[in-house]
């Protein structure tokens, strides 16, 4: 296995664990597991959003915030041949659904099934170019009457995907937005003693609308506000190098704009002094499609200058997303750097 300069075990169980937007609870766990002992208040809302406080020695408060859901469905019926049908829970492409396994969650614990493909044999489906997720049915491999005594309307289906090297990358199912709330968890070990007060915040809903985001401004009232999260790398052959958005191993993404937001430009301009302080890799993110948490943090409470970084990522919202170890480095690195010179004295009004 390639050796990392980060807790390669955490990700992989931080990829692994289920939880689509509304039901991040088994992540949850592990974000309130991992910084109970790192910071000096711990707590949660109504929604789910976990908000980890370390006091820093100024008034000055920055919110870091990472989102906890991954893209899932929800069962809406069990058919009459026992399949069950599904609503997106985020953004899907339906093609890369053929031939996967899934898990189903029920109250009765986890149970396995695979989401089917048309054999050649017999020439495919006439509609396949007219699919969308809601004609792709689950199989779970059970007689119909026992599928209804087992699988409920409003039960949660994810991917079924290992986490594992891949090269000098990574790849795994909920690397978006996983691998980011990852970092949060790095950061909070990393950072002492902060000048500023730090709120590093684990976020729900980001799938289906940034909604916990924008919740964080009735309890937290946040100078400056940074969102970690991936964005796009399509640096493959088929795509010109302007539609790249970002390449993988290029370094981390200080983002400029995304369909929800246009940073701060004194706030990107810092991420950019200080990268080039401290010598770190990096690159621009300007992604034409596809809100983050930044959009919801900027309106939160008022406005807040916001900024962020992005971790470039291969595949987005498919079950094998692909990022480079050197990248999730920088993006530690780069954050750490900026937090702990964050001492209220830069004036990020406009």
């Amino acid at each position: 296995m390639v050796p990392y300069d980060f807790d390669y075990e955490l990700l992989v169980e931080l990829t692994e664990t289920h939880g689509p937007p509304g039901y991040e609870g088994n992540v949850r766990d592990i974000v309130r597991r991992e910084l109970d002992d790192e910071v000096d208040r711990l707590e949660s809302d109504a929604m789910g959003n976990v908000v980890g406080t370390v006091e820093g020695e100024s008034d000055h408060e920055v919110v870091v915030a990472a989102h906890m859901d991954e893209i899932g469905f929800m069962v809406r019926r069990v058919d009459e041949k026992g399949f069950l049908a599904i609503d997106a829970l985020g953004g899907w492409d339906p093609e890369v659904l053929r031939a996967q396994r899934v898990v189903v969650q029920t109250e009765q614990g986890k149970l396995p099934g695979v989401i089917g493909s048309v054999p050649p044999h017999t020439g495919g489906s006439e509609d396949d170019e007219e699919r969308d997720v809601h004609d792709v049915r689950v199989d779970v491999g059970l007689p119909t009457d026992e599928v209804e005594e087992r699988v409920d309307v409003g039960d949660l289906v994810t991917m079924d995907q290992r986490t594992q090297p891949l090269g000098d990358c990574i790849s795994g199912k909920s690397i978006d937005n996983r691998v980011s709330v990852f970092a949060l968890l790095e950061l909070a070990r990393r950072i002492e003693d902060p000048t500023a007060t730090i709120h590093f915040v684990a976020t729900v809903q980001e799938e289906v609308g940034l909604r916990g985001a924008q919740t964080i401004g009735v309890d937290l009232d946040p100078d400056l506000a940074l969102a970690l999260d991936t964005t796009v790398a399509n640096d493959l052959s088929d795509f010109d190098e302007y539609d790249h958005v970002t390449d993988l191993g290029a370094g981390t993404a200080i983002k400029l704009k995304d369909s929800s937001v246009i940073t701060n430009r004194k706030v990107h301009r810092r991420l950019r002094e200080v990268a080039e302080q401290e010598g770190i890799e990096h690159q621009f993110e300007v992604l034409p499609t596809g809100g983050t948490d930044t959009g919801g943090l900027q309106r939160a409470h008022g406005s807040v200058p916001v900024g962020a970084v992005s971790i470039p990522t291969r595949y987005l919202h498919t079950p094998t997303e692909v990022a480079h170890a050197d990248d999730i480095s920088g993006t530690i690195e780069l954050t750490a750097a900026f937090l702990e010179h964050e001492d209220g004295s830069h004036d990020y009004t406009l």
